[in-house]
């Protein structure tokens, strides 16, 4: 009995320690720290790392009323705008090694706007990074298109990746390239590919 008492005055004093401690006001200072420790872990465009510091003046406001959050919203512009200028947030760069690099992993153009757009990258600059990459790596954006699709399936063992029975592949394989945002045009003909025919693709490195 003394052990389980023991046991649960730790449990206790572990949940003690694991309650979250208020929120901090909000000030420059505060928001130019916190930013630059995101930043440090993770990529984000200026919009999407706005987003995130307003969290932290919705959370910080909602606890200390004294706060005013117009007031700390325009603090959050203003850090924005200095990360900008020392090019700690670049939508370019962003843009550039976000498509790319999902383009690289067999992501249709349509999904990876939606991707960007989620964080704030608009449709127009993240297309334009898309044509310049395709036609980069490949005759054009439609070929472009065709290599992430066969990209895609390979990942996903379908179409001439496929080692089950036929009538199962082209129904699975289907509907999993339509939801990857692949046009019906070229899901039906990644579907028809002969293995021999998958030796063009292999000099792309995805």
């Amino acid at each position: 009995m003394e052990q389980t008492n023991d046991n649960k005055n730790k449990k206790q004093d572990w949940g003690k320690r694991r309650e979250k401690r208020p929120p901090k006001k909000i000030t420059p200072t505060y928001l130019h720290n916190a930013g630059l420790y995101y930043l440090e872990r993770f990529a984000a465009s200026k919009s999407h790392f706005k987003r995130v510091m307003l969290r932290k003046v919705k959370r910080s406001c909602m606890h200390h009323l004294d706060q005013d959050y117009d007031e700390c919203a325009a603090m959050v512009d203003a850090v924005a705008d200095k990360f900008e200028k020392v090019e700690l947030l670049n939508d370019q760069q962003y843009t550039d090694s976000h498509v790319n690099a999902m383009r690289r992993r067999g992501m249709s153009r349509s999904a990876i706007i939606t991707k960007m757009m989620l964080k704030g990258i608009p449709k127009d600059q993240t297309s334009a990074a898309l044509d310049i990459l395709d036609e980069d790596l490949h005759e054009d954006k439609y070929i472009a298109e065709k290599h992430a699709a066969v990209k895609l399936a390979q990942k996903k063992r379908i179409g001439p990746f496929w080692r089950g029975q036929e009538e199962e592949n082209h129904k699975n394989s289907l509907g999993k390239l339509a939801r990857a945002g692949f046009s019906y045009e070229i899901s039906s003909w990644v579907l028809k590919l002969e293995e021999e025919e998958l030796d063009e693709f292999a000099v792309i490195r995805f």
